[in-house]
């Protein structure tokens, strides 16, 4: 039960804009790398200074307004993370032109939806297949925009013009201004000025677009440098969707302390990144943190014993050092030898320099947690939304608290509704939803109050749990209450298990969508003498039904009977962004999924399988 209802932590933001931090820190740090990207030759990496990035980001915003923008006009970025995704942000905000991120792996309809409600006029894409799906939305739409390709595309448009025409134009445009000039218009920008307008990936409903200001933002770095260590030395790995604020709030933070910021050649080269970019500070959802874990966990034989034992180690030593004082000489001895064995192989795995991860986007495993603290890779798990720039909450380094996303960050205030909603109030809550006033006044009470819609509690020292989201919460036919997140959390941890969606909402009894880890099935299966060939004739087999089972059962051996999920289907494609079950932040849209798989969710409540327990979903 929670002891409080409130939490703050005093702190009033100075005034200043994202223009303002950023060209300090170019004043700062001129010469010093602020930008790395792969160069496409093995794993050779190139830099861009910090008077490089402005030097650009000046011709870029001359070149907006040589396409005939002028100051509030707004401008799309459809690209994956990249140097040119920072320079066109920079060079829109001191253009004073707010931004719209659109992430890269929406299709057509959904950016025309986009480009449509926030009435774009230029859209900055990455490759040809971007430049061509933004003219397809942007017909769709009804929009006559210029596309800004940052890739040579070879596409015959005179809607299409290429970055170094854009550069060029803005060179041209600009003429004998001296760069002072420019400097000195983007400082008279003032924090109530709009910065960026980002639609939610909507789990439920129509995205809406989330206008946040430059004092907003400005708000959130500085609160997360009061509470984050970072200096000019560290270097970070870029992978998280740009389009969205984590990561976009994350590198405004680094920059302005003099970090660099290198970018990941893709999402799917992450783990080699790492182990090349060898960063300091890395941000991430859990969804890695799970699958590094998993990995980890997959292990067999001696190996696998060994493996089982070092977690069982860092467990018990991260446990007696955060909540016990500190570790004894016998537990210590074990984890020192430990960490010869497992958890320098670990570390080297990231590259080897990590000093923290950062944990946001959904709630984090307590159990994964404490492995990555024990190894040490300590995770900094905080909390936010899209609302509020998006950090309300975080762990410090100093005083972690696994389980919860921190007490609030400087400037922050957290209560408790009577219904167990999280309600947020600060500087960093949004202005609005663009051109959606009811829905603003629906999300920010009048006494400034956001509703996050999630559900959570704060405890004795004013940490914040959060236990699941509100229109998640599972209601029984029988009256019982289920927050699935934590249950699906805890079954993540389990290697032969990949994805997992509890239902039952209006029904007799809880049950799984289950999607298993074929990486680590398959090699269990061949072992049995199964075929493997075909994995929807393996997910048939009554061994495997059975062997997937007992790792729930065994997993969820302490959860309530009328928790305890009493079917489970199982699914051989995983939820992916593409076919529109998971959210760009891989957040699951439980809407979509119980719509799509509605037939599979009956067959659980079917009298006709009333004694069969596990079941292929097709």
């Amino acid at each position: 039960m929670a002891s409080r209802t409130h939490a703050s932590t005093e702190g009033s933001p100075p005034p200043g804009t994202l223009c303002s931090l950023f060209l300090s820190a170019v004043d700062r740090f001129p010469d010093e790398p602020a930008l790395r990207r792969f160069t496409g030759v093995g794993d050779e990496l190139t830099d861009l200074t910090y008077s490089e990035v402005f030097e650009q980001a000046f011709r870029v915003a001359g070149g907006l307004r040589a396409l005939g923008l002028e100051r509030g006009d707004r401008v799309a970025i459809l690209a994956e993370n990249r140097p040119e995704w920072a320079i066109a942000d920079y060079a829109c905000l001191l253009g004073g032109y707010p931004d719209v991120p659109v992430y890269p792996t929406l299709i057509a309809p959904q950016v025309a939806y986009i480009l449509g409600d926030a009435e774009v006029r230029v859209v900055i894409a990455s490759s040809a297949d971007q430049v061509e799906k933004a003219l397809e939305a942007a017909d769709e739409a009804g929009l006559d925009v210029t596309v800004v390709a940052c890739d040579p595309v070879g596409i015959e448009s005179s809607r299409v013009i290429g970055w170094d025409d854009l550069v060029a134009r803005g060179r041209e445009i600009q003429g004998d201004t001296p760069i002072s000039a420019f400097r000195t218009r983007a400082l008279e920008t003032t924090p109530a000025d709009l910065a960026t307008v980002l639609y939610t990936s909507g789990t439920t409903g129509a995205p809406k677009g989330v206008m946040l200001t430059h004092g907003n933002l400005y708000s959130n770095v500085w609160a997360c440098s009061d509470v984050l260590p970072v200096s000019a030395s560290d270097v970070t790995l870029s992978f998280l969707p740009l389009s969205h604020v984590f990561q976009r709030m994350v590198d405004y933070l680094l920059l302005a302390a003099g970090c660099t910021i290198a970018y990941a050649r893709d999402i799917r080269n992450v783990a080699d990144d790492l182990k090349v970019v060898r960063p300091t500070i890395t941000v991430s959802v859990p969804r890695l943190y799970e699958k590094v874990y998993n990995k980890v966990q997959d292990a067999e034989g001696l190996r696998g014993r060994l493996v089982a034992w070092a977690t069982d180690v860092a467990t018990r030593w991260t446990i007696a050092e955060l909540d016990e004082g500190g570790a004894g000489p016998a537990l210590s001895a074990q984890h020192a030898l430990a960490d010869r064995l497992v958890y320098r192989k670990v570390r080297a795995g990231v590259g080897g320099r990590l000093r923290f991860f950062v944990s946001g986007g959904a709630p984090l495993e307590p159990a994964i947690n404490r492995f990555f603290y024990g190894v040490g890779l300590p995770i900094l798990e905080g909390y936010g939304l899209t609302e509020t720039s998006p950090v309300t909450n975080v762990n410090p380094p100093e005083r972690i608290r696994i389980g919860t996303v921190g007490p609030p960050v400087p400037g922050t205030e957290i209560r408790i509704a009577d219904d167990g909603e999280i309600l947020v109030r600060g500087p960093q809550v949004m202005k609005g939803y663009y051109r959606n006033p009811e829905a603003t006044a629906k999300a920010i009470d009048a006494d400034g109050w956001f509703h996050t819609g999630d559900i959570g509690e704060i405890d004795e020292a004013g940490y914040l749990r959060i236990t699941d989201r509100k229109k998640d919460i599972i209601v029984t036919a029988g009256g019982k209450n289920i927050a699935p997140q934590p249950i699906e959390n805890r079954l993540k941890t389990n290697r032969f298990i990949e994805q997992v969606v509890m239902v039952g909402d209006k029904r007799k009894f809880p049950a799984l969508l289950l999607v298993p880890s074929f990486e680590a099935l398959e090699p269990w299966a061949k072992a049995q003498g199964l075929d493997t060939s075909d994995r929807r004739a393996l997910l048939t087999d009554p061994a495997v039904q059975s062997h997937l089972e007992k790792q729930v059962n065994d997993q969820l051996g302490d959860v309530s009977r009328y928790e305890t999920p009493k079917k489970i289907a199982l699914l051989d494609r995983e939820f992916t962004i593409e076919d529109g079950t998971l959210t760009p932040s891989l957040k699951v849209k439980r809407r979509v999924v119980q719509e799509r798989l509605d037939e599979v969710i009956d067959r659980f409540y079917d009298e006709a399988n009333e004694h069969r327990s596990v079941f292929p979903g097709w």
